[in-house]
């Protein structure tokens, strides 16, 4: 006996060879276990078993009696691996009703630095940021402690550039986007279906949902471009498919279906559930003969039977059809195809036709039309719209081998489903790492206008999330595999975008002039929203910029600091306050009458006539130095030593890049005004400000060492009292100054 059992198993695994694909559709009114194999395109059916519940262990699609329904599939398993010869099934493909799915759309989205070539690893990025948003939907939505697992998606929409794309692959793209429909269980349905197959001693190799595993059957891809739909009736729940433009847009459901009907004849006819099952599918029948729950015959016709079923059929078909037009935006579709047991019943597919407002002809039941990639190679099978679903379920093993695993993430378990594809970026989302704290953020960018024309100033990329996988270095793309132990350390944020004016092409850093045949050096300068600003201001956001190739009259003599005596020439014209002066513009001016007594009329002449005071300084120091301590408060100096002094900060100027005419200006504001000594703290150094009447920021450079020529860092930063200062911010006495090159 021992050799003939091994012998004929050997046999069978000769003519069925592997792997033999079991499907389990574990529904309201019965499971039914498929077994059978793919050759080339035809699916092979060599097994199959339908047990129908003795009990309500199943209400609505959902599990109620665990132990019960487990045993109802160690019945179906043991008949399946007799019809195989005594070969053993160790692994299940199960799906889930609709009755407990959550859809909702998210719509993925990812903008480039730069014009980038789109790559599978983006797109698959892009996918999981939609299903991310899609989650966050369904977090949102609700209102009770439920928990819910994605249990697969599809993509809807692909965007190039904020245009529609068949496939983003390949392409250049400034930005890419994807609306995603995702699909949700909640973990108490799947736990109870893996606890019951489980009883059974069997592994779940896996899950997809009922609606999905009818639509491969029913409508192949090339159908998907239409707006169709497709109805699954079942005993407890109408599954509801709609598919458009090439993809599944919608899924839906209401919870009424075949149960409902029957549950009408058992009311009006007093008999048993399973009587009633029977009187509902009379069929082509004349008659049928019962008896009720008081043993009392009768015969019964099928007029009888669709007179009385017809408001429940006609209440269920109105729910169908409304919820179709739902889930397509308010519209109805194209033509509905319909499978399961509870589209049977005769009638069905006319009434809803009815209420689709669809020709007879476009409301159709699938069965054998659908099934000719089928091969029934078992006996007393026929094609029939009952086995699209288990048959659905077989077939997804093929497209995705789907499960529960779990991995460490961060030292948390964290359950995943297992589509055959997870990669890590798919256990930093379970586990809730916002998707800010997985890829490296950008800092703020700075928007703002030159001379009328947008620009943008980026900010920093930020580093993106370490990942190590086992120990090891990884990638948000790499596979990950159960128990697998995940390291994320997040992601950080770049710094805001800077940008001085100093970097702006279109500033002169500095405008030439010949003041008084003197060439004087002015520093470039542009309007920054109605207002005067140097190279070092730093734009803002928003900010209108204006270039200025050229300084006004007014403009060049509050830079110099100076009033002039008499009337302005520029280009020996007579010129106002507002005539502009561009590059190499020649400026003449007379003195001021306290300068006078020197007699001069241009810079040159004043700078040899303070030399020829440079004597008098040397006689007169000793002297100087004696002066008394009064004297000294007042800042009463003589008029030598006033010309010594204008002649030292003269030599000074040349060295620190400031010409011999904006020294002279200056120091001829100085003596119109009653001079005051002040002190200072600059970079946490004592200074004596001496000499002039008020100061400003940049007075400092007189007594403050500090190299201005050369650029050490990116921006040169100016405070006075822990505040941002401009280059003639005023300074006062005690004010605490601060001045250095931000690296």
């Amino acid at each position: 006996m021992e050799s003939r059992s091994t012998n004929k198993s050997k046999q069978i695994k000769k003519i069925y060879p592997e792997p033999l694909v079991f499907g389990l559709d574990i529904g309201t009114r019965s499971i039914v276990g498929t077994v059978g194999y793919k050759d080339q395109k035809k699916f092979n059916i060599v097994a199959q078993k339908v047990r129908l519940h003795d009990t309500r262990s199943m209400i609505d699609g959902q599990i109620h009696d665990i132990k019960k329904v487990g045993e109802d599939i160690i019945e179906v398993k043991t008949a399946l691996e007799a019809q195989l010869g005594g070969r053993k099934l160790k692994e299940v493909s199960i799906a889930a009703a609709g009755r407990v799915l959550k859809t909702s759309i998210g719509k993925g989205y990812h903008e480039f630095s730069e014009n980038t070539v789109v790559t599978e690893e983006y797109i698959h990025s892009l996918e999981m940021l939609g299903v991310e948003k899609a989650y966050e939907q369904i977090v949102a939505d609700n209102k009770t402690d439920v928990k819910y697992f994605c249990v697969g998606y599809t993509v809807v929409k692909y965007y190039q550039n904020g245009l529609e794309i068949l496939n983003l692959e390949g392409h250049k793209a400034n930005n890419i986007g994807a609306d995603v429909l995702a699909t949700f269980l909640p973990e108490e349905v799947v736990d109870g279906l893996y606890a019951a197959v489980e009883i059974a001693g069997l592994d779940v190799v896996n899950l997809t949902l009922e609606p999905i595993a009818a639509m491969n059957v029913a409508i192949p891809p090339e159908y998907r471009l239409l707006n169709i739909g497709l109805l699954d009736v079942g005993a407890g729940t109408s599954d509801i498919c709609i598919t458009k433009e090439g993809s599944i847009v919608a899924y839906g459901m209401i919870p009424a279906a075949g149960d409902e009907i029957t549950e009408a004849i058992l009311k009006k006819y007093l008999v048993d559930f399973e009587t009633a099952e029977k009187i509902k599918m009379i069929g082509g029948r004349k008659s049928l003969a019962y008896k009720d729950i008081m043993g009392i015959a009768h015969q019964i016709t099928p007029k009888e039977v669709a007179d009385t079923v017809k408001p429940v059929v006609d209440s269920i078909t109105k729910s169908i059809a409304e919820k179709i037009v739902e889930l397509n935006g308010g519209k109805g579709i194209n033509a509905l195809f319909v499978v399961g047991g509870g589209g049977k019943l005769p009638g069905f597919t006319d009434i809803l036709a009815k209420h689709m407002k669809l020709p007879k002809e476009r409301v159709a039941l699938r069965g054998e039309e659908v099934m000719g990639n089928i091969n029934l190679l078992a006996d007393g099978l026929k094609k029939d719209p009952l086995y699209v679903t288990p048959v659905g379920i077989c077939l997804n093993f093929y497209e995705q081998k789907n499960n529960f695993i779990y991995v460490n993430v961060n030292g948390d378990r964290i359950k995943l489903y297992d589509n055959d594809k997870l990669t890590l970026f798919d256990a930093a989302v379970a586990c809730g790492i916002p998707n800010d704290k997985i890829f490296a953020k950008r800092g703020a960018d700075i928007t703002f206008t030159v001379d009328g024309k947008q620009r943008i100033v980026r900010g920093k990329t930020g580093e993106p999330a370490e990942l190590k996988l086992n120990g090891k270095p990884a990638s948000m793309t790499s596979p990950i595999q159960a128990n697998d132990q995940i390291v994320i350390i997040p992601s950080t944020a770049g710094e805001d975008a800077t940008f001085s004016l100093s970097s702006l092409t279109e500033m002169k850093k500095t405008l030439t002039f010949v003041v008084n045949d003197k060439e004087l050096k002015c520093p470039g300068y542009v309007h920054v929203n109605g207002e005067v600003a140097t190279e070092y201001y730093e734009v803002k956001d928003g900010d209108v910029i204006e270039v200025c190739p050229y300084y006004t009259v007014a403009e060049l003599f509050k830079f110099m600091d100076f009033t002039p005596g008499s009337k302005v020439y520029v280009n020996n014209e007579e010129a106002d306050e507002d005539t502009k002066i561009f590059e190499n513009f020649k400026v003449k001016f007379s003195l001021t009458p306290e300068f006078s007594e020197l007699a001069v009329s241009s810079a040159e002449e004043m700078e040899e006539a303070l030399s020829s005071k440079q004597k008098k300084k040397k006689k007169q120091k000793n002297k100087d130095e004696e002066k008394s301590d009064e004297k000294k408060e007042a800042n009463i100096e003589d008029d030598t030593d006033s010309k010594e002094d204008i002649s030292e900060d003269l030599s000074a100027s040349e060295s620190h890049g400031f010409s011999a005419v904006e020294m002279y200006s200056q120091n001829l504001r100085d003596r119109e005004e009653f001079s005051t000594t002040i002190n200072v703290i600059v970079n946490n150094c004592p200074v004596t400000l001496e000499g002039k009447g008020s100061y400003v920021f940049v007075d400092i450079f007189d007594f403050y060492e500090f190299d201005l020529n050369t650029v050490k860092g990116e921006k040169l930063i100016m405070k006075i009292n822990g505040e941002e200062a401009e280059h003639f911010s005023p300074v006062k006495e005690a004010d605490k100054l601060e001045i250095y090159w931000k690296k």
